[in-house]
């Protein structure tokens, strides 16, 4: 028996200016929950790092949890989604050349609670 999934997903050659704006994440968030079929347990808490820095969000779903971090200073970005019921993969390679221009996005999916 499983309990779910987990995506631990890094992006990188992604655009600074997309890793520095809560905008463009927050959107990229929804398109998860909405693509996905998640349900948000509460509104997005977002960190934004002055200057130059990067982003940090958490979205508590029912389901779980989705989370970011970027670094525009590296043009990386690492997300993590974990779903405690089984869920079709994501095209994270497709939505985050798309959205955040990266050149190269590696999707590492962990079944959680397999003994």
């Amino acid at each position: 028996m499983t309990v779910g999934a987990e995506w631990l997903v890094d992006a990188w050659g992604c655009d600074p200016a997309a890793l520095r704006s809560q905008e463009t994440l927050q959107a990229l968030f929804d398109r998860v929950v909405a693509e996905v079929g998640l349900k948000p347990a509460a509104p997005t808490q977002w960190k934004v790092f002055p200057g130059e820095g990067g982003v940090t969000g958490l979205l508590l779903l029912m389901e779980s949890h989705l989370g970011c971090h970027t670094f525009p200073e590296r043009g990386f970005a690492a997300f993590n989604l974990y779903c405690c019921r089984e869920r079709e993969a994501w095209p994270w390679e497709e939505r985050l050349r798309e959205v955040l221009g990266a050149s190269q996005v590696r999707v590492t999916c962990l079944r959680r609670g397999v003994a």
